[in-house]
This record gives structure tokens, sequence and C-alpha cells, in this order.
């Protein structure tokens, strides 16, 4: 119990009294009855040190807030429940999972596509028991259904979320999580037969690697997932995939290879218009995105034609990005920094912890923190 909570709460950098205040303004907020400011600090303090278990009510309020899973929440590993029913209720199970892809497949996409909005404009925090429960519902589905047919459309259905899952993990800093997720996107993009899931979450992957201190190993798998059947890979997960590469390329100090995978990915991207890849609805792409990309990628190799690129972006910015915004303003300030325009990157660091606040995310408000210590 001492590493679920404590962990959750020093990875978003708060104290006990600060987690006190989130609960009685999260408390607040939904109208819930809760312990009074003194009483909570008790509580948090004996939750961390084992002499208090966590209720159901206080871990519905501490999960949607600190983004982690109820296992998470209370630092213990996750317990395969046994079933003891028999042949009749494994028949019932198999006999249900064989009627999915026609009936529940269509709502697992739509759920997910939910998810996924609520993510990108709102943050991950707020959505873990959704999320949690959403995949349940698919591997259970996909664990009964038997033949190719009916296991294929639930597979790639569970792939786009698990990915889906994982991005939102690794954003809420809770790394093996992330990884599992990933994990379990792979091994159901292989029941799928889908080159294009397995190469997204391969790609995404290769960012866990990255952050975790492994930059060369991360780049050998974006360069794997795009020797992925790259025949079967549509145009624009393609150039999602080169740009990947030459952000990880970056970061591991290889500039020549990190310019030639933009330049490719440039070359590969469609010029339709579109946003969102049509038989990929997990990749969101144009010419906006890739100037992002591309300025931060220019400001990692100390370029500084990067600030054009990314004023560029900024311009063109999806304000329904909420995220990926907190993360081009992060770049902004850095770069402004470089060339010790102090009061500038003072600026652009305030929109990037408003937006980081705003969603929750973990990953973005080290950064900020690791910005402002350089102010």
């Amino acid at each position: 119990m001492t590493s679920g909570l404590k962990g959750a709460r020093t990875g978003r950098g708060w104290s006990q009294d600060r987690l006190v205040y989130e609960i009685r303004r999260f408390a607040e907020q939904r109208l819930l009855d809760v312990a009074s400011a003194a009483s909570l600090k008790t509580y948090v303090s004996e939750w961390e040190n084992g002499r208090r278990s966590i209720t159901a009510r206080y871990a519905s309020i501490l999960r949607p807030l600190l983004g982690v899973t109820d296992q998470e929440l209370r630092g213990v590993a996750d317990v395969e429940e046994l079933q003891a029913d028999g042949y009749a209720d494994l028949l019932s199970r198999i006999d249900a999972a064989g009627t999915l892809s026609e009936s529940l497949v269509p709502s697992f996409l739509a759920q997910t596509e939910l998810l996924r909005t609520m993510d990108r404009q709102m943050g991950a925090a707020g959505l873990v028991d959704q999320m949690a429960g959403h995949l349940a519902s698919m591997e259970e589905a996909l664990t009964f259904a038997v033949l190719p047919g009916a296991r294929k459309p639930i597979a790639a259905a569970l792939a786009g979320a698990s990915t889906l899952a994982a991005w939102q993990a690794l954003d809420a800093g809770a790394v093996d999580r992330a990884w599992r997720r990933y994990e379990v996107a792979k091994k159901a993009a292989q029941d799928a037969d889908s080159p294009l899931y397995m190469a997204h979450a391969m790609g995404e992957q290769a960012y866990v690697l990255a952050e975790a201190g492994r930059p060369r190993l991360a780049v050998e798998l974006v360069r794997e997932a795009q020797r992925t059947h790259p025949g079967r890979q549509s145009l624009r997960l393609r150039a999602w995939l080169a740009a990947t590469e030459a952000e990880l390329c970056a970061a591991a100090g290889e500039e020549a290879e990190a310019r030639a995978a933009l330049d490719r990915a440039t070359s590969l991207l469609p010029d339709d218009g579109e946003l969102r890849d049509a038989d990929m609805l997990s990749i969101f792409l144009n010419a906006d995105h890739l100037a992002r990309w591309r300025g931060n990628v220019l400001l990692t190799l100390g370029d500084t034609s990067a600030m054009e690129e990314l004023y560029t972006s900024l311009n063109g910015a999806d304000t329904s990005f909420v995220r990926a915004n907190s993360g081009l303003y992060c770049d902004l300030a850095q770069a402004h920094l470089a060339r010790g325009e102090l009061e500038e990157a003072r600026s652009h660091l305030q929109q990037a912890r408003l937006l980081a606040n705003r969603t929750g995310s973990v990953r973005y408000r080290r950064r900020v923190e690791l910005l402002t210590g350089r102010l």
C-alpha cells in the first residue's frame, strides 16, 4: 500500500498537504462528503504507512485524481479470478463471444473514440476506471472468441484501445502499466492480422524505452516497426513512424539520421487535407502537426531554425489537442531559454503549466518543473 498511494502522489510532485487539498476540492466539485482537512491529513499518512485501509469511497476519489488503477493505488499485484463454473459456463461464454463481432464491436469502437476525445481534451487521469472496464470487456470477449472470423474484429478493437490506454498510462507516469498495455496491444494486433496496429503499438512503445534511458534501443524498435509489412501500412502511418524515428534519433544524438527521417516523414505525408488516417484512427497527422514535430526535433538538435517551425505550429495549433499543446509551449519555452530570452520563456512556460495541470499530465508537469529550474 505504501508504494501505491505514496508513489502516485510523489509521481505528481504533491506533498501530503497538497493531496488533502486536491481530495477536498475534487469532493466539493462533485458534492461528495469527505472528512475535514485535519482528519484527511491523518488518513493520508495512515494509508501510506499501512495503518489504515483505503475505503472504496476514498479509492473512488483517489483513482481519477491520481490517474491510477485500483491495484496501483493499493500497491498490490493483479489477481486473476478463478472460474469454476464448469463446461456449461464456458460454453455460454463461447456462444456469446461468437456473436460479438456483429453486435458489440461497433460499440467497443465508439467507446474507444469517446475515450480518445476525452483524453485529448481533458487528460487521462480521470479516465482510469472507464478505460480499465472498457479493456476488460474486450479482453473477456477475445478470450472466449474461438474462430478467426469472430476474433479478428474484437482483436482489432482491443489493439486500438490498448494502445490508447498505454499512452494514457505513460502520460500519468505509470510506466509498468504502459508497457504491459502495449504488450496487450501487440498480441491483439497479431490476432487481428493487422500490421498497422502492430507498427503503431511498437512505435509508441519505443517512447517508454526512450524515457527509461534507452534511446538507441527505442530507435531500433521504431525502425523494426517500419519493417513490419511496410507494404500494408498506410502512408500517413508510415509518415508518423518516420517522424517518431526522427524524434527518437534526435534524443539519441543521431543528428544525420534524425534529419533524414524528418525528410522521409515530409515526403510520405499525404497532401490530402485530412487530419486522421482513415485506416488507423489513432493517427492524427497533418502539415501543422508535422511542423510541431519538426520544431521539436530541430530544438533537440540545437538548430536555430526550430523557433520558426514552432511558431508556425503554434499559429496552426488545434486547441482541442490540449496535452500536445502543453508540449508545444514547453518547446517554445526551451527555445527562448536557449537564446537567453527569459521573459518569453516564462510566458510560454506558464501556458505549458496551465495545460499540463488541466490534463493532469505527469510527463509534461515534470518537464515544466525542469525548465522552471533553469529560469
